[in-house]
């Protein structure tokens, strides 16, 4: 959730992990937190989900699993997504030639059935900004 009041229109988030891993789960407590009460699911077969929240702003969410190259993510018009909104995308490593430089990287990795890790990683003066307030509303230290 705390992530999610963070975001600004034009922030790429990419969440890296396998399959049941907690990324769309991610995604839920994300959008809850930046405002919207719409319902968020797995955007697999429909490549992309927007939330809304009341003052008209909107978070896109992509699933590239099921996409075979950038060239397909392209089409689906990641400048105009990331002009008017935050993007959270899901399997970032199959369309990397067509993100942005600048990201916050989430990798997701199992430890239990119930524990996973997640590792940050910021590319980009802004995303340090981002995950320094992240560490801050999180842990309370930077």
């Amino acid at each position: 959730m705390r992530l999610g009041g963070l975001l600004l229109p034009g922030d790429l988030i990419c969440l890296q992990g396998d399959l049941g891993a907690g990324k769309t789960t991610l995604v839920q407590g994300t959008a809850q937190g930046w405002g919207s009460s719409d319902a968020v699911t797995s955007p697999t077969f429909i490549l992309v989900n927007e939330y809304r929240r009341p003052d008209g702003g909107q978070l896109f969410h992509m699933d590239a699993y099921r996409l075979e190259s950038g060239l397909e993510a392209a089409e689906l018009d990641i400048d105009l997504m990331l002009s008017e909104g935050a993007l959270i995308v899901e399997w970032p490593e199959r369309i990397s030639s067509v993100l942005p430089d600048k990201e916050l990287r989430i990798n997701f990795s199992f430890i239990g059935d119930e524990q996973r890790q997640l590792w940050f990683k910021a590319k980009g003066p802004h995303y340090d900004h981002v995950l320094a307030e992240l560490q801050q509303a999180l842990f309370g230290v930077i």
